[in-house]
């Protein structure tokens, strides 16, 4: 079964599920009914975070020139072009999609591979989409707030959406699962180490900060930017 099947039947699939989904929790006026689950899984995460990923993360930090670095993350970002391709179609935005499958054509062969991002000198700007995102467009409601195993912060419908992200990604399919996985712990690695820079704006309740900021930013991530300021006159007549 090709790929293309693979998601087509994926979609249906959960489809189905968010629309049961919607009916039930989908709605929720509240944001994180399950907060107390949430710490308890936040601490977990926290706690795996201080003593493994954190200490690797920095040694990789520590051992890796910064254009190397660069460049890997290149490569992580030149195959998610792939997931953001297939959901820039599905919400219907050609333009955004022909501009990423243009920046995965010239960054995969002039680029060597993803190694170096010779799209975006060129006026192809790279997009950010998922299927978390694709599901808000189609009007399916987020859910609760989640926090994921290992994972960190979700929702409902971006939890859902986790499935048909990972079978859009190229290195899914390396058939070699000891070099599949040791692309998916360097791709970890990276990751965690590019926010070792950000840690320092964290203020307050780390878990409500971080609670803020993703869901903050996946609305405004679904509506393209364009969100209604929540401020008033009379809120600032009020200060």
């Amino acid at each position: 079964m090709n790929l293309t099947k693979i998601l087509k039947k994926l979609v249906r699939q959960l489809i189905v599920v968010l629309l049961i989904f919607n009916g039930t929790l989908v709605f929720a006026s509240d944001e994180d009914p399950w907060e107390g689950f949430n710490r308890g899984v936040f601490s977990f995460n926290e706690f795996v975070d201080k003593y493994l990923f954190k200490p690797i993360a920095k040694t990789y930090d520590w051992l890796t020139p910064k254009f190397v670095d660069d460049h890997i993350s290149n490569v992580f970002d030149n195959l998610q072009e792939v997931g953001i391709f297939i959901n820039d179609t599905l919400q219907g935005k050609f333009g955004e999609a022909s501009s990423d499958a243009g920046r995965f054509l010239v960054n995969s062969t002039v680029g060597v591979a993803g190694i170096f991002d010779v799209a975006t000198p060129m006026g192809l700007e790279r997009n950010e989409e998922d299927f978390g995102q694709t599901f808000g467009k189609w009007k399916v409601g987020a859910g609760p707030y989640i926090v994921l195993p290992l994972l960190g912060p979700s929702t409902l419908r971006d939890a859902i959406g986790r499935i048909p992200d990972a079978y859009s990604l190229p290195q899914r399919y390396i058939d070699h699962v000891p070099t599949r996985n040791s692309v998916y712990g360097v791709d970890l690695v990276d990751t965690r180490s590019d926010l070792l820079s950000v840690e320092e704006f964290v203020q307050g309740d780390k878990y409500l900060f971080i609670r803020d900021a993703y869901l903050q930013r996946r609305k405004f991530l679904i509506a393209d930017g364009d969100l209604e300021d929540d401020f008033t006159a009379d809120d600032l007549e009020d200060e």
